[in-house]
């Protein structure tokens, strides 16, 4: 019932990381009305500004609760005659992260200030072309928000679906019969509790396939896109699959595709899933399930790390080692119900790597949406004349 603080640490590239909040006592909230965060506002973290997946900068929206601004995060709020859409757009793009990275200083703590900040320059249109641009990029986000929210449902339908057949056992009688087994369930002990008899419970080291990440040296890192896509931790972690900000020269530990990604430091037990081959370092293991199910074994590792830094035994972790990965307890059903599990929830997983996907599509092309419009005609723009770059817009799409 208190109110979160919005500090460096919480705030990600484009959105706050509630969940990481620390929180100051509600009754004492009129004390700290200049600090109050309103709808709209832009927030931009001052020590660490930024981290290879991006700018550290988030805006509050209208659903977000009352919130506080903490020292060393900045707030803006757009003058007369400036948009606050339009400034939170100017804020997000690229052009202000190009003059952000060169200009943070400090060894320790790199970071900013607040006259640097203001003292970056970027081209103003008139009030109404502000307007016309934030509401075709808003549009975008409105589609990005929308396939986000049924990737939250449809990965809740899977992770449902898992915990009815694998956590409480309420398996169809018709499955079972198809694999073979009778249709009343006994359950019996095991390392994970009760499960029915007959299945098995093994350690991931004799389930799948590990591979923990080593780092190469910085030398060989580059973000230019030479050689293969790099990822050290779960800085670039998304909704489902990993954004490419950093190269690597040399292969050394590799996830192929399809491989689980699992965070091995804080926060331990993040997921992702390698669409493509890359270098991992330090930070990351790959799983791959050994029979091949590894639809199955992801929701069975979401669920065991439900809780990020915890183990399901209740355990916290500020890392884990080889042996730790290795040791972890899996269930392993019979194969016919493991089949029958993927078989339904496959269209769900298909879905939600298509939407990851056209999230991933729309966010490069908003990104790249802002220079352009900022270089069209003003009353082309007013009178929605504005040729290719209107016709790419998410109304058309």
């Amino acid at each position: 019932t208190d109110v979160p603080l919005i500090k460096g640490e919480n705030v990600s590239q484009g959105r706050i990381l509630w969940e990481k909040s620390r929180y100051w006592r509600r009754d004492q909230l009129p004390d700290y009305e200049k600090f109050k965060l309103r709808a709209g506002d832009v927030v931009l973290a001052m020590d660490r500004p930024w981290v290879p997946a991006g700018l550290k900068w988030a805006y509050i929206r209208e659903e977000d609760p009352q919130s506080l601004l903490v020292q060393r995060v900045t707030r803006l709020r757009a003058k007369d005659g400036v948009d606050q859409t339009f400034l939170r757009y100017v804020i997000g793009s690229s052009d202000f992260e190009k003059y952000i990275i060169p200009i943070t200083t400090g060894v320790n703590i790199p970071h900013i200030s607040g006259k640097q900040i203001g003292s970056y320059r970027f081209s103003l249109p008139d009030l109404p072309t502000q307007r016309r641009i934030a509401g075709i990029l808003s549009a975008y986000d409105d589609l990005i928000e929308n396939n986000l929210r049924r990737i939250r449902i449809l990965e809740e339908m899977a992770q449902s679906l898992y915990r009815e057949w694998f956590v409480h056992f309420r398996i169809p009688s018709e499955v079972l019969q198809k694999a073979g087994l009778p249709p009343e369930i006994t359950l019996v002990d095991s390392p994970l509790g009760p499960i029915p008899e007959g299945w098995e419970v093994k350690k991931l080291k004799d389930a799948c396939r590990l591979t923990m990440g080593q780092s190469p040296k910085s030398e060989f890192y580059n973000d230019e896109g030479d050689g293969t896509p790099f990822h050290q931790g779960v800085t670039n972690f998304g909704d489902h699959f990993p954004t490419d900000r950093l190269f690597c020269t040399v292969d050394k530990r590799m996830a192929d595709t399809g491989d689980i990604l699992f965070s091995v430091r804080a926060p331990v037990g993040r997921i992702n899933v390698a669409d493509k081959r890359i270098v991992i370092g330090r930070g990351v293991s790959a799983i791959r399930d050994l029979s091949g199910h590894q639809d199955f074994l992801y929701f069975q590792l979401k669920h065991i790390f439900q809780e990020e830094d915890s183990m399901g035994n209740g355990a916290i972790f500020n890392a884990v080692t080889k042996s730790d990965m290795q040791g972890i307890d899996l269930l392993a059903p019979p194969a016919g119900v493991i089949e029958r599990f993927e078989q339904t929830a496959s269209p769900t997983f298909q879905s939600l790597k298509n939407l990851t996907s056209r999230n991933q599509t729309l966010r490069q092309t908003r990104d790249l949406l802002l220079p352009q419009l900022l270089s069209c005609n003003s009353s082309a723009l007013q009178a929605g004349k504005s040729g290719e770059i209107l016709q790419d817009s998410p109304r058309t799409i």
